[in-house]
């Protein structure tokens, strides 16, 4: 006998049908033909996805103040949204960062929104401390089953959890209808914690995380293993890491062997971050800290006594975060690896990364292409890498692949 809905249904277009079949989880406003049960919808509310044959495609959360009208969670007609259901997604969400971090398990993602199946959500952990970001109302209104849960599953498995923060002070929640703020979440029986900011230790290197007021949840833990690749390629060498943020490539080519580095950001609180970093793992010695703007630093050393570097790390914030700003975003990408392919010598090394999955692999390449045929130079490739695996890529979801690293010979 077929089983009876319980939840309110949206029909979609054949577009949106073939989309969420192939995979992508998200049904947009414009792919919304028909309404069923309209008077039992609420924003954050569960909605069957419907087929224009009343076809079932999935159940997910609604909300329309978004354009992602429907946020799908499952497409399995047997799926209950108890507590059960929810603690088994994050279970497994869990068991996976411990098979694929290993010993790192300790600072890494553990939730990385659509690619485990809880749209909107971001939990990083560092040491003893998770930090969250949800991004989508119908995660904003289950977070207080969420986050319990979660807390649960680490301490059963014997790992230390001091407290979950909140780093929702993202103005894109407006768009969800949501308000933004931060702070700690509260746990039964749990004391809040005095200080936000706590200690990891990545690759060897230790680093102070504030995150209460740092980038994103206070540390990018994407990069992990591009940092240690980036490394192997320091001893001996005088590098510049550009866009330094917290000193994290710079401070693996210092700890790996490096002559000296020469570490850059536009931030004056993130060249503090920085050197503060330098001196609690002993290596301010053979090193050095710029506050500049990088397109404003790469065409002045060209022409500045001793800046004779033989390696060169661009680690750019996102230069686009839209469809509309691609453009523009790859001059600025070529700008800044235009001049750092002059200002090396021939036999110097570049390590290059775009972290906007809107700027897409084939994009980045073409452009590295074009700098370097401007730049008079060959690009000979030693590695190609992405995000690391506590940020998994979906392949029937473009928007989890998003890191494109590279490591050249400049010839």
């Amino acid at each position: 006998m077929k089983q009876e809905r319980i939840y309110p249904s949206v029909q979609i277009t054949k577009k949106g049908e073939v989309s969420l079949r192939s995979g992508h989880p998200w049904v947009y406003e414009a792919e919304i033909t028909a309404v069923q049960k309209a008077d039992l919808i609420t924003d954050g509310c569960l909605v069957d996805v419907l087929s224009s044959k009343n076809r079932y495609l999935g159940t997910g959360y609604y909300n329309s103040h978004s354009k992602i009208r429907v946020r799908v969670i499952s497409t399995n007609t047997n799926d209950t949204f108890d507590e059960a259901f929810y603690r088994r997604r994050l279970q497994h969400a869990w068991d996976y960062r411990k098979t694929v971090m290993g010993e790192d398990v300790s600072c890494c993602r553990l939730i990385f929104g659509e690619a485990d199946h809880f749209p909107g959500l971001t939990v990083d952990r560092f040491n003893d401390i998770l930090v969250t970001q949800t991004l989508s109302l119908g995660i904003e209104q289950r977070k207080d089953l969420l986050f319990p849960a979660l807390y649960q599953i680490l301490r059963e498995d014997g790992q230390e959890i001091r407290g979950i923060y909140e780093r929702n002070d993202v103005a894109i929640r407006k768009l969800e209808g949501m308000e933004e703020g931060k702070g700690f979440f509260p746990l039964d029986g749990v004391p809040t914690p005095e200080s936000t900011v706590t200690e990891i230790c990545e690759n060897g290197v230790r680093y102070a995380v504030d995150f209460e007021n740092g980038q994103k949840t206070g540390f990018f833990l994407d990069q992990k293993y591009n940092r240690k690749a980036a490394a192997r390629l320091a001893p001996g060498r005088r590098v510049l890491d550009c866009f330094t943020h917290t000193g994290s490539f710079a401070l693996n080519a210092a700890k790996a062997g490096a002559e000296h580095v020469c570490a850059v950001d536009i931030s004056a609180d993130a060249v503090k971050m920085a050197e503060s970093n330098a001196r609690r793992n002993g290596l301010e010695g053979n090193m050095s800290f710029r506050e500049a703007n990088v397109f404003d630093l790469l065409p002045q050393l060209a022409h500045e006594p001793g800046a004779n570097f033989d390696y060169i790390i661009l680690d750019p914030p996102a230069f686009t975060k839209s469809r509309q700003t691609v453009d523009s975003a790859t001059r600025g990408y070529k700008e800044i690896n235009l001049r750092a392919m002059k200002l090396l010598p021939r036999g110097g090394y570049l390590a290059t990364c775009s972290c906007s999955h809107f700027m897409t692999e084939a994009r980045f390449c073409e452009m590295l292409r074009s700098a370097a045929f401007d730049a008079n130079v060959s690009l000979r490739q030693i590695e190609a890498r992405q995000q690391a695996p506590d940020h998994p890529i979906l392949w029937n979801v473009p928007e989890t692949n998003y890191l494109k690293f590279y490591l050249f010979q400049v010839v």
